[in-house]
């Protein structure tokens, strides 16, 4: 396992860099609070496990070969993107504690990992890139898919409490309206980023 400290900084650093998953977790922290987006957080670190089965198996790549289908994935994503970024843009500031707006839920985060075009890309960088078990593929990824599920869980966390840290200096409505619509935008931008890579 000499590539064991390269895989886990290479999966720090593709997992951790900012992307959908990333922002809207820094975003629900903002605008929900670290608890209340905790079960969100739980959603993407699980629905990444699927994306790496999916990708390991050879999954994507059978179903992104058939004609015509990839263009069809990309809007259906564009749209549930859309759709969460409304979410955050709209979202009411921490402070109002009896809002009927609730928190994006596991499903949601669960459905963004699958979604999610960047983890596609950093799941296949990650699993065609290193060998650790050369000799045993199928305990060479189920090993990856350990260790990148306790790097995720971690980066997770770290994004979601980067959020919440945020709603501390924005308790009012103007300035957390503002936090808000910038991390929609962020999560739209890091779409397209994505969407091109």
């Amino acid at each position: 396992m000499d590539g064991l400290a390269g895989f886990l900084l290479a999966g720090v650093a593709l997992t951790g860099s900012p992307g959908p998953a990333t922002l809207s977790l820094t975003a629900t922290g903002a605008a929900f609070g670290t608890r209340r987006g905790l079960a969100y957080g739980a959603g993407i670190t699980l629905g990444m496990v699927a994306v790496m089965a999916l990708t390991a198996s050879g999954f994507v790549a059978i179903i992104l070969a058939l004609p015509g289908l990839a263009p069809v994935v990309t809007i259906l994503v564009a749209l549930y993107f859309l759709y969460l970024a409304f979410r955050i843009a709209t979202a009411p500031p921490l402070a109002e504690t009896n809002s009927d707006i609730a928190a994006p839920s596991f499903a949601a985060g669960f459905a963004l990992s699958l979604v999610n075009p960047k983890g596609y890309a950093a799941m296949a960088a990650l699993f065609s890139g290193f060998a650790l078990l050369p000799q045993q593929p199928a305990i060479d990824a189920i090993l990856k898919i350990g260790l990148l599920l306790l790097v995720i869980a971690a980066v997770n966390i770290a994004w979601l409490l980067a959020g919440s840290g945020l709603t501390g200096l924005f308790r009012d409505s103007r300035s957390n309206r503002i936090v808000n619509l910038v991390f929609a935008v962020l999560l739209l931008a890091s779409l397209a980023a994505a969407i091109r890579f």
